[in-house]
């Protein structure tokens, strides 16, 4: 018996419900059910029997058949999603679970494989989930940059997911590293910080571009000259923060704020600071960019930062995808990739008006 009283022995033993089982239970033809659960367009239906309908498919325990479902729309479903790192990488993992929730919501499964960036590895997995019917690609990276796409993906619908390339045609996604800087920097003037260095990158990337631009674009909104002597370039890593913020900070003219191209810097910012007796944020303020939460919120004082959007990301990417395989634009007109998300602060305690 169901909840709703009625015998199931139409059901054989040992065999999954089907459509027509789905249809006597619900007191429904077998083309509405169809018509319900494969949310046709247009369909003329209450909103009480579609109700009814997903209760006896609920109660009967009934899965769509996908294969069968995939003959008619010629879709089977399923998104790959081609990564360097990003699966064993902890800060960019949300990019992975926005892009899988978003492709829930369209009723798709989402496939993912991780390459440790190796070509080879790229087109093998490609190949392999191409024979396996997926409707298209995401093709992620773990950190915003420019790529060639892999050969296999050239004519199936693909996304670009915090990554960028040549070709005008080809949707991606990317962070606002621009408007993130600028959101750090403004973050300083706002609480009265006029000589503010800045710890980049020394790698040739988008974001090491991009933030220097909007530091440079916040200073000059504010009136202030660019210097280049409170840039200084290291490894984005703790040890490039600790060895940058210590030559800066040794200097008699020593800025009032620091600016970190990522938490990591952040982090070794602070070690140099305590080094020279500067308390953050009475002595130097901090802020950092990316919103490593094991760091931003480990640190004493917590670091105020600027979040990367890895879940709108691949939330977007999804979306993108989607309406490439339903043959809709992806973007309004005027609008061009990469697609620029932003970057929001994150306020917590490592900023304060200069002593």
């Amino acid at each position: 018996m169901t909840r709703s009283g009625k015998k199931l022995e139409q059901v054989p033993p040992g065999k999954p419900p089907g459509i027509k089982d789905v249809a006597r239970l619900a007191s429904v033809s077998a083309a509405t059910v169809s018509q319900v659960l494969n949310d046709v367009p247009g369909a003329r239906i209450s909103v009480e029997t579609r109700q009814r309908i997903h209760r006896a498919a609920a109660e009967l325990g009934y899965v769509p058949n996908r294969l069968a479902r995939g003959m008619r729309t010629g879709r089977s479903g399923m998104l790959g999603l081609i990564s360097d790192t990003i699966a064993t990488t902890p800060f960019a993992g949300s990019i992975v679970v926005g892009a899988q929730d978003t492709a829930l919501k369209h009723g798709c499964t989402l496939v993912l494989v991780s390459t440790d960036g190796d070509p080879a590895v790229e087109q093998q997995s490609a190949n392999a989930l191409l024979k396996h019917q997926v409707d298209g690609f995401l093709y992620a990276t773990m950190f915003h940059r420019r790529v060639d796409l892999p050969p296999a993906l050239e004519r199936v619908p693909t996304v670009l997911l915090d990554a960028a390339s040549d070709r005008a045609d080809l949707p991606s996604v990317v962070p606002d590293e621009i408007g993130g800087a600028e959101a750090a920097v403004e973050e300083l003037l706002a609480h009265g910080h006029r000589r503010i260095g800045f710890l980049n990158n020394e790698d040739d990337v988008p974001a090491t571009h991009g933030r220097l631009e909007g530091y440079r674009n916040s200073l000059a909104r504010a009136g202030i000259d660019f210097d280049p002597g409170l840039v200084l370039a290291d490894e984005s890593v703790t040890a490039g923060g600790y060895r940058t913020a210590r030559q800066m900070l040794d200097r008699a003219d020593r800025p009032t704020a620091l600016f970190c191209y990522n938490d990591r810097m952040a982090m070794g910012a602070y070690r140099a600071a305590a080094e020279l007796g500067l308390r953050i944020p009475q002595d130097l303020s901090v802020v950092g960019f990316d919103n490593q939460l094991l760091l931003a919120e480990g640190l004493y004082p917590g670091l105020t930062t600027v979040a990367l959007p890895h879940y709108e990301m691949g939330a977007w990417a999804v979306d993108a995808l989607i309406a490439l395989l339903e043959g809709r634009a992806v973007v309004e007109d005027g609008v061009s990739f990469p697609v620029a998300l932003p970057c929001p602060l994150v306020r917590r305690s490592s900023v304060a008006a200069p002593s």
